[in-house]
């Protein structure tokens, strides 16, 4: 039985205010290393702050936090030597040129003149940015910035990475690009932290997603198992005809038929076992199914549920 990834992070009962407003209330997590963890939640949920404590840059009220076993408070600099982040806007110098930059973080690590070029050719290369690496930055394009950001925060080849709504005010091409990115740091065995409001880009990267909302953790798991969370699953199956429909709906609880479309939508979580017991029930009283159908709420689904979020309004065509 495989065993799961030892953690790279973990919290426990951390907790930070400003004031008489609680941003994060006793939170606990666990992050196992080589993976992708995605912290969604609304503005102002605490995302931000969690990040900003785990890189160093804040202290927590109370709680602990670690960090490849190596707490962000008392052995920051520990820390800091194993993770990168990448905030929510390029942290970049306009006036100097890519290559620039990256020497720059290479000479703020301490790699030594040889390594900076080194990983700096390499980096360059590998964010599609070594015919742009001698022209300013002021001149590249967004997605193009991005990528020299998330490029300098793996400068001194980081185990973890935090990367706080690294897509906001990309183009959907630039997007793409940078979760391509992503996924090749984690095939490399490097941890993702990743905060975003982006829910498909959660659904598409994360391995486990959390969801914080007031300061807690409300929900934790896969995509598929928070998207079971809420109501709204179902199937829906087709049938040859009148007949098989209507025996069909006869022995379903909470059933919706629709005679003209001759389909039955039954309430599910889309499960594999529950969708046996219904094929197997159907069989035995000789009632064929011509096509099935899963639909299982979306993480837009879970986000507004959980959180207590209205759904925005559709406007009218």
């Amino acid at each position: 039985m495989p065993t799961e990834p030892a953690p790279a992070l973990t919290v426990s009962a951390l907790r930070k205010s400003y004031g008489a407003h609680v941003v994060l209330d006793d939170l606990d997590l666990s992050v196992p290393a080589g993976t992708v963890f995605s912290l969604l939640g609304p503005n102002g949920a605490g995302k931000t702050t969690l990040v900003r404590i785990l890189a160093t840059l804040i202290q927590p009220d109370s709680g602990r936090a670690e960090v490849f076993g190596h707490d962000p408070v008392g052995d920051a600099d520990a820390v800091r030597r194993l993770i990168g982040v990448t905030g929510q806007y390029a942290a970049v110098d306009g006036v100097l040129t890519g290559t620039e930059n990256l020497r720059m973080t290479g000479r703020l690590l301490h790699l030594g003149r040889a390594e900076t070029r080194r990983r700096t050719a390499e980096l360059l290369d590998r964010f599609d940015l070594t015919d742009a690496a001698d022209r300013p930055v002021d001149t590249f394009s967004g997605g193009m910035r991005r990528r020299l950001d998330l490029a300098m925060s793996l400068m001194g080849r980081p185990r973890m990475v935090f990367l706080d709504e690294p897509t906001t005010g990309l183009d959907p091409r630039s997007r793409r690009d940078l979760w391509t990115a992503i996924r090749e740091l984690t095939a490399d065995g490097t941890t993702i932290f990743l905060t975003t409001q982006y829910l498909e880009e959660a659904d598409q990267l994360a391995d486990r997603i959390a969801v914080l909302d007031g300061g807690r953790i409300v929900a934790d798991g896969t995509a598929d198992e928070l998207k079971r969370l809420v109501p709204g699953g179902h199937l829906r199956l087709r049938f040859a005809e009148h007949r098989l429909l209507t025996a069909a709906a006869s022995v379903v609880a909470g059933g919706h038929t629709d005679p003209d479309q001759l389909t039955l939508q039954v309430p599910s979580d889309g499960s594999a076992t529950e969708m046996k017991h219904l094929l197997d029930r159907f069989a035995e009283l000789d009632i064929a199914v011509e096509q099935l159908t899963v639909h299982t709420p979306d993480l837009d689904d879970v986000f507004f549920a959980l959180t207590g979020q209205p759904r925005p309004a559709v406007a009218a065509a």
